[in-house]
């Protein structure tokens, strides 16, 4: 692979060639790593916010799902604003937006202001992200290093989405749901003091106007499609999903046809005629698409089918966290001593063998088989995620960090949505289907439909042995549906895995220093 070279412009001398480079990546991968614990926290949450704001099913998808979508919807945008205004810039507004934001969400007092809450939150999510990696883009100019360090990044992204659980258990366990929230303050305070003066800015020295109406088209392209994704696999074909799908599909094509013509556009397509490029970008997508859809419905697994409190399930969902962070900061040296599409297509691979695993679970599994497929889902997810974050960021400009930054995190975003919103929705159809047992009023029956959390309040307005029979079949139909979902899921990894190991042939990664 050929790489573009640019002089640096200056913004990074001062931190180059000392300790301040990594100083300065410490800060960047707090707010990578909140951002994925508070796209996980929420799982663990949702038996909790069930009972309390009293969601539909469909509006718990919602609530589950609308940060990744407004965040996939925003990342092109934000990451070529970045480019524009400056990446530290952005990245301080970004966190100083979220932690306010997250105050909201802590407080909502019904599911429409919940789903509202989130989606602001996806707003200034969609400025983190892509600012960090496009910071390492241009602190680390040693092509190992920055391998090092975007899989230091990649660890706390990976990390953060399975410790996300964990310190979500701990707070539920004592203090209210809304506490998953709150923690972002004390951490976004930290990262905008001191990175203001740690992180050194930079930006793109040629940088055209930012286009609004790319915005609007890249925002109403993600969020159309996406929806019409989720609506098919949860209520099948209608008007509705075809007509969403219809007007994603057009303002997609219509960004493409508009990102060609402008002199600086918000995103440079010609980089996707790159097959390596490409190539990493789907690979992206779709592990991260096996690991939040495994992680969002094991937490429920755990704690509405086998009876775990919410501590003890988050740190059974750990093992995810410890292969991800271990494959995550090894995947570049092993990338080099093997071959990009060998580690990639094997990381895929071995997502795909865990939720093929997953389908032979039923209510009383025992740890070591969830266990050992969490680990293995992890190790996966980390080497192929990390390798084609590199592939991507470093094929081209420095200049262009933020736009090829975006490119991967809306791949990570999407990915992360459409694993809870497909899946989920395959769960959730199933689910539904069960048949309630003699005796349980239609109301009661009614809600204990909507969700397996809304089946475990209503029961409690049963006779014991009433109660007992609902949660049974319940919980029966909940792990059908998974079982189902993760079959699913594993053709398609499966699938992933062999398509990359062709789209990255002859994929290698950098190894000469730029100047």
């Amino acid at each position: 692979m050929t790489t573009t070279t640019v002089r640096n412009t200056g913004h990074t001398e001062g931190v180059r060639g000392g300790p301040g480079r990594w100083l300065a990546l410490s800060v960047l991968v707090l707010a990578v790593l909140l951002v994925a614990v508070d796209a996980t926290v929420l799982g663990l949450a949702t038996p909790f916010l069930s009972e309390d704001l009293k969601p539909t099913g469909t509006q718990l998808l919602w609530i589950g799902d609308v940060y990744s979508f407004v965040i996939a919807g925003l990342l092109v945008s934000m990451g070529s604003l970045g480019d524009r205004i400056g990446r530290k810039k952005l990245l301080l507004i970004g966190a100083t937006a979220f932690g306010a934001v997250s105050v909201l969400n802590a407080y909502a007092t019904s599911p429409e202001m919940m789903i509202a809450a989130r989606a602001l939150l996806g707003v200034a999510g969609a400025t983190l992200m892509p600012s960090t990696l496009a910071l390492i883009r241009n602190l680390f100019h040693d092509p190992r290093e920055r391998s090092l360090a975007i899989g230091i990044w990649g660890a706390m992204a990976s990390a953060g989405a399975a410790v996300g659980p964990v310190v979500g258990g701990f707070l539920l366990e004592h203090f209210w749901w809304g506490s998953v929230f709150l923690i972002n303050l004390p951490v976004m305070a930290v990262l905008v003091v001191v990175g203001i003066k740690l992180i050194p800015e930079s930006k793109n020295p040629t940088q055209g106007p930012w286009d609004v109406p790319s915005v609007l088209l890249s925002l109403v392209g993600m969020i159309g499609i996406v929806y019409a994704i989720k609506e098919l696999a949860s209520k099948g074909p209608s008007l509705d999903v075809g007509l969403a799908a219809l007007v994603g599909v057009g303002a997609l094509t219509w960004f493409v046809r508009r990102q060609l013509t402008l002199p600086t556009p918000l995103l440079d397509m010609r980089l996707f005629r790159h097959r390596g490029f490409s190539g990493a970008v789907l690979a992206d997508l779709l592990t991260i698409l096996g690991l939040s859809g495994l992680v969002f419905f094991l937490s429920q697994f755990f704690q509405l089918v086998q009876g775990r409190q919410p501590l003890e399930a988050g740190l059974a969902e750990l093992p995810a966290a410890v292969g991800a962070v271990t494959a995550g900061l090894i995947a570049g040296l092993v990338a080099r001593r093997f071959s990009v599409r060998s580690v990639v297509a094997g990381g895929l691979a071995a997502v795909g063998l865990s939720l093929a695993a997953l389908t032979t679970i039923d209510q009383h599994t025992g740890y070591p088989l969830l266990g050992a497929a969490l680990l293995v889902v992890g190790v996966g997810a980390g080497f192929a995620f990390t390798v084609t974050a590199d592939v991507i960021l470093s094929s081209v400009p420095k200049e262009q960090a933020g736009s090829a930054s975006a490119v991967s995190e809306t791949a990570y975003e999407l990915g992360a949505a459409l694993g809870i919103a497909v899946l989920g929705s395959i769960v959730t159809g199933v689910y539904r289907g069960f048949t309630t047992p003699a005796g349980v009023p239609s109301d009661i029956a009614s809600a204990a439909h909507e969700s397996l959390g809304g089946a475990a309040e209503a029961s409690g307005a049963l006779a014991p042995d009433t109660a007992t029979a609902l949660m049974s079949a319940a919980q029966e139909a909940f792990v059908d549906g998974l079982r189902i979902a993760a079959g699913v899921g594993a053709a398609v990894l499966l699938a992933t895995a062999v398509a990359a190991w062709f789209l990255l042939k002859g994929q290698k990664l950098e190894d000469g220093v730029e100047h």
